[in-house]
């Protein structure tokens, strides 16, 4: 399943070498949603993997971008202690261009605010549910 949310660039980690046959690169998007007037902040700590850590270098701290992205999910055992760890594992980013207004006054809010944020299913999922 592929998802797709847009949000500010809040973090870049630099690549790690987990491996000599896995590296990763982090990076975490500011979320901002309007509920009922309330605007409340999220943040999504993402992850690229091998070939992809390089497609955070032509983006900066700040910027608008919409990443699509999947949901890896594995389980771990130790001890016979159960864990599970969640991914998500981004494979595209794009620049978001913001739109002015037409003719009408500034926002009282300073004008780097982030998008809200948004999940979109891909076409080929058989229901509407993010998860």
């Amino acid at each position: 399943m592929s998802l797709e949310i847009t949000g500010k660039l809040l973090v870049k980690y630099d690549t790690q070498e987990v491996s000599e046959r896995f590296r990763k690169r982090e990076f975490v998007l500011e979320l901002s949603d309007e509920v009922g007037g309330n605007v409340y902040t999220n943040y999504a700590k993402m992850q690229l993997v091998q070939g992809k850590c390089e497609l955070l270098d032509q983006y900066q701290v700040g910027d608008l971008v919409k990443v699509n992205f999947n949901i890896k999910g594995t389980k771990w055992e130790r001890d016979g202690k159960i864990n599970y760890i969640t991914n998500l594992d981004a494979w595209r980013i794009e620049h978001v261009q913001s739109q002015a207004p037409a003719a009408s006054p500034q926002p009282s809010f300073p004008a780097a605010e982030p998008a809200p944020f948004n999940y979109n299913v891909s076409q080929d999922s058989a229901d509407d549910l993010p998860f």
